[in-house]
């Protein structure tokens, strides 16, 4: 069978086996931080696009704001 296929019919039993596993391999106490942990990097990955496109889009709100 195709790879993408098996991987397609992830249930409810996979996610408990892959979450049982993932609390062994780091403990109850270290998953707290492993979430804060990822909730800054995903706030910082939506901070820093959202500062590269700032740029371009300020100048034209600029002239905007002179034309008025």
């Amino acid at each position: 069978m195709n790879l993408f296929v098996i991987a397609g019919f992830i249930g409810p039993q996979e996610i408990v086996i892959i979450l049982i596993i993932v609390l062994i391999f780091f403990g109850g106490r270290k998953i707290p931080e492993l979430m804060k942990g990822l909730g800054k990097g995903i706030k910082e990955f939506k901070n820093a696009t959202k500062e590269e496109e700032e740029p371009a889009d300020s100048p034209q709100k600029k002239s905007d704001k002179i034309e008025s």
